[in-house]
């Protein structure tokens, strides 16, 4: 697998716009899933935080921060499918946690 096609911790996610992979915890709603997410500031549909990338105005689908495990960059075109959710336990940053 690419380094581009690997699973991130979320603190190193983009928070400029752009699209990005997320893997959503499992919950009672239902098991562990892949989206397509971006992170939107404050508007007026909601304030800022990440949105599914099918959102659209009056009708916005957020993300809790506690709700999104890891991100990866999307895909190079002609990928064959979309990657499995992380199963493992969170994935840890590159350069350590800090504090």
């Amino acid at each position: 697998m690419d380094e581009t096609e690997q699973w991130r911790n979320m603190a190193s996610a983009p928070r400029d716009g752009s699209r990005i992979l997320v893997t959503v915890r499992s919950s009672e709603q239902g098991p562990a899933e892949v989206d397509m997410a971006y992170w939107s500031r404050a508007d007026q549909f909601g304030e800022e935080g990440w949105r599914a990338s099918d959102s659209s105005p009056g009708r916005v689908v957020e993300y809790a921060e506690p709700e999104l495990r890891c991100w990866m960059p999307l895909p190079t075109a002609g990928r064959a499918s979309m990657p499995s959710p992380w199963e493992g336990e969170d994935v840890p940053l590159v350069d350590g946690d800090g504090i």
